[in-house]
């Protein structure tokens, strides 16, 4: 865009755009003045002699629709009445502005037209920095076409809003209050900012925000963006966040499914720091908790069914209701066997019925069981295993000082070191292996404990017809040459 030291001093030598702003709008004019940009894609029109030309004359007879005026000398032109304003229009002997639109000979009279004088006069009034109303009336792929009071204007689409806007024909047909940030006469442009104005009344927001926000204060709010950690809401020119852990008391796998941009929500204020840089707000906290009564909800002993939404070495978080989980360890899954990792018997999604061992609302905390439901395999085992009975088991672990004997599934006894084998070894590895079906002596049960002691050393008893049956007491003699089967021999 040119501009001469003459145009400079009618439209403002210091423009106050700075570097970016004016090569925003250079490339969104293309170089072009406004009325070349708008009227590129149609066909120009021939003017008639004299058309660009303002005259001033004095009305001298009003007939009907038609105010005749005298131009001076002896030509006489005729407007209709409804190019005036109601409440403006001239009367007899008053002066008035008009452009000439054509000559009709058959009628010998000048026609004439106030559409450009009244741009003229306008211009006129125009000044860079001007607040105006605009509407917009096209688009184009640099910006908006606009209508000013008659006159025509452009807004870049940077200046358009203060975020990126991805489809600005939204705006057509809109009317917008902006300002004017550059104004040539000579080429007749005008260029509008939208984010001028948005800009300052952000500020203008955010003073008065930060003046009056306070922890605690429960304020309206609009959702600006959605991260996968949260949202960024507009309390009144500050943005605060919305942490994903403050939306909801319960779990929330994605903060878009609670949330949209530009949805309107109320939000309460938990901290502000860095002098309002840094505010982090709530939903959750303008919801019932529901630790509050669960205790009395779901008292020790009751049963429920729940989901199954987290699984950890120590154990599986279970949803009882949104907002209260609970915690089901590794030892409260099952009796049957032992087991490295919850996946072996849960899976993530999955219901499970399970029964509440503890309940504590001061910390949230909850505690339950899955083999609350199963039978407790060491009831009556002190019946079942009588001393010195002979039982068979699996070798499922080895310690340093010894070997776990499963007798039963969920039941597990020790043979110490000492008891592995009638030869002296270093380490339980040298008598018995994971996985060895092995045949044990009792040494001592107790239920209340949930111990077993057993032995693989030779026990005395008879072999053949004489040996005892696994679960039948050994007999008291026997040869000392006969070995417990499982030993490394």
């Amino acid at each position: 865009m040119n501009h001469t030291p003459e145009d400079e001093n009618v439209s403002g030598a210091d423009s106050g755009l700075d570097a970016q702003l004016d090569r925003e709008i250079r490339e969104a004019l293309g170089g072009k003045s406004l009325d070349e940009l708008l009227d590129a894609e149609e066909a120009p029109e021939a003017s008639p002699p004299g058309s660009d030309e303002m005259r001033r004359g004095k009305v001298i007879a009003i007939t009907g629709a038609d105010i005749f005026i005298d131009l001076g000398g002896r030509s006489q032109g005729v407007i209709t009445a409804d190019q005036f304003p109601p409440d403006g229009r001239p009367g007899v002997g008053d002066t008035v502005e008009v452009m000439i639109d054509h000559y009709d000979e058959s009628e010998g009279l000048v026609i004439l037209t106030r559409k450009g004088a009244a741009q003229k006069a306008a211009w006129a009034t125009l000044s860079k920095g001007d607040v105006v109303e605009a509407r917009v009336t096209g688009v184009n792929k640099g910006g908006l076409e606009c209508d000013l009071s008659g006159i025509r204007a452009f807004m870049p689409a940077s200046q358009i809003d203060v975020v990126h806007v991805p489809d600005i024909a939204t705006f057509l047909g809109e009317k917008f209050t902006c300002r004017i940030i550059e104004l040539d006469r000579r080429d007749k442009n005008i260029v509008l900012s939208r984010r001028d104005l948005l800009e300052a009344e952000a500020r203008e927001a955010r003073a008065k925000t930060l003046a009056e926000i306070a922890e605690g204060q429960v304020r309206p709010g609009r959702v600006k963006t959605v991260m996968p950690y949260g949202a960024f809401v507009d309390v009144g020119g500050i943005d605060g966040l919305l942490h994903v852990s403050d939306m909801s008391y319960g779990r929330v796998a994605d903060p878009a499914e609670v949330v949209k941009p530009g949805q309107q929500i109320e939000v309460k204020v938990l901290k502000i720091e860095q002098g309002g840089k840094r505010i982090s707000l709530g939903t959750k906290q303008l919801q019932a908790n529901p630790w509050v009564g669960a205790a009395e909800k779901y008292p020790a002993g009751s049963s429920l069914t729940g989901r199954v939404v987290s699984l950890q070495k120590f154990g599986a978080f279970v949803e009882v209701e949104p907002g209260i989980e609970a915690l089901l360890p590794i030892g409260e899954i099952t009796w049957k066997r032992r087991i490295n990792h919850p996946s072996e018997v849960l899976s993530a999604g999955g219901k499970v019925e399970v029964s509440v061992l503890e309940v504590d609302e001061d910390r949230q905390r909850m505690s339950v069981s899955l083999k609350a439901f199963e039978t407790d395999p060491w009831m009556g085992a002190e019946a079942r295993y009588l001393v010195n009975t002979v039982v068979p088991g699996t070798v499922t672990r080895l310690a340093d000082f010894g070997a776990f004997i499963e007798v039963e599934p969920g039941l597990d006894g020790l043979a110490h070191i000492s008891e592995l084998s009638d030869k002296p070894i270093q380490r339980p590895s040298d008598a018995v292996r994971p996985g060895q079906q092995v045949q044990a002596r009792v040494l001592s049960v107790s239920e209340s404990d949930r111990r077993i002691s057993l032995s693989l050393k030779s026990t005395g008893e008879p072999h053949g017809d004489e040996a005892a049956e696994p679960g039948e007491a050994a007999p008291t003699k026997r040869k000392p040459s006969q070995p417990l089967k499982g030993g490394l021999e």
